[in-house]
């Protein structure tokens, strides 16, 4: 049976790292009973389309994000995903029977700006939002401080805008979710008994130019970093699990110990993970992320038996690893 995937293009998303994620869930994670799992900024979904297909102990997913566009993309897959099949293969049989570049950057902007108009059904607002994101410049979601879409065309030739056996399968995951739209707080009153949460926030942007997070107009600034941490304790005191992750600011500056500082009560590992967006194609790379966790012993390293691991030790751990990325 062919597996779900994401049915869109996110910046950002985790389907690179999944293999890392994974190893980095509690070690007993695949034996929990009655399992919640909660991803408050769920992004492109490729940790949550995973989750649900290896996990079965799952017996309940939430999902929620700011972005409204976004979770009723996901809420069209899960309810009206033959109507959106449809809609997907016209504009698409639309947008490739035009000729040349020109041609095709009209049809894009004309889309653009009625998308940004804001009136539309859930099925047009669906259908649009997969086309630009299908033939926008890089695949990005970006919105200006009105929330307006403001990603430039991007001159693809051949995109293919409908999936059908994709959207098919991920309608039929979608179905055992949760959808939310707001603020990420909210999710905890949906957490209970053996809950795991996995955050992939708007990452803190290593450098002035290298921000691509405003996704929604509401800014995603420290200060929303330092709220997402106490969340974390938050979670973390009330008996419930997490896993974080985020851009690795020493990595860009060994000076700027923000998260190093922010989450010293916790696990922090570096993954590596391949940089794709940049307009210059010599800064694209390899580059360091953190994973932070409220638990000690993972699926990728089960020796760890001190469940209050002495955190100047973590320390240490967290320079030497450092050294050798």
């Amino acid at each position: 049976m062919m597996k779900a995937k994401p049915f869109i293009k996110w910046v950002g998303g985790k389907g690179q790292l999944i293999e890392q994620l994974d190893a980095n869930l509690p070690a007993d994670f695949g034996k929990w009973n009655d399992v919640t799992y909660i991803e408050p900024f769920v992004g492109g979904g490729a940790m949550l389309f995973y989750m649900l297909q290896k996990y079965p102990n799952i017996q309940k997913a939430v999902i929620n994000d700011i972005n409204s566009d976004l979770t009723t993309c996901y809420k069209t897959v899960r309810d009206n995903v033959i109507e959106l099949i449809e809609s997907l293969q016209s504009i698409e049989n639309e947008y490739l029977s035009l000729e040349g570049d020109e041609k095709q950057k009209e049809f894009f902007m004309a889309t653009r700006e009625r998308y940004n108009e804001k009136n539309l059904d859930p099925i047009e607002n669906t259908t649009k939002f997969f086309f630009l994101n299908r033939t926008c410049f890089n695949g990005l979601y970006r919105v200006n401080k009105k929330g307006l879409f403001n990603v430039p065309f991007g001159k693809y030739k051949n995109p293919r805008i409908c999936d059908p056996a994709t959207l098919l399968r991920d309608s039929e995951l979608l179905k055992r979710v949760k959808i939310l739209t707001g603020d990420f707080e909210a999710t905890f009153n949906y957490a209970s008994n053996r809950t795991l949460f996995y955050f992939d926030p708007p990452y803190r942007p290593l450098s002035d130019t290298s921000s691509f997070n405003d996704y929604a107009k509401e800014a995603f600034n420290d200060d929303a970093q330092i709220r997402l941490k106490e969340f974390c304790d938050r979670i973390h005191n009330s008996g419930f699990n997490f896993m974080l992750s985020n851009s690795d600011c020493r990595g860009k500056n060994e000076n700027d110990t923000f998260f190093d500082v922010l989450f010293n009560d916790y696990i922090i590992e570096r993954v590596l993970a391949s940089r794709s967006i940049n307009s210059n194609p010599d800064k694209r790379g390899k580059l360091t992320e953190i994973l932070v966790r409220d638990y000690n012993r993972t699926k990728g390293n089960t020796h760890v038996t001190n469940l209050e691991l002495d955190f100047n030790t973590a320390d240490a751990l967290i320079s030497e690893q450092y050294a050798f990325v």
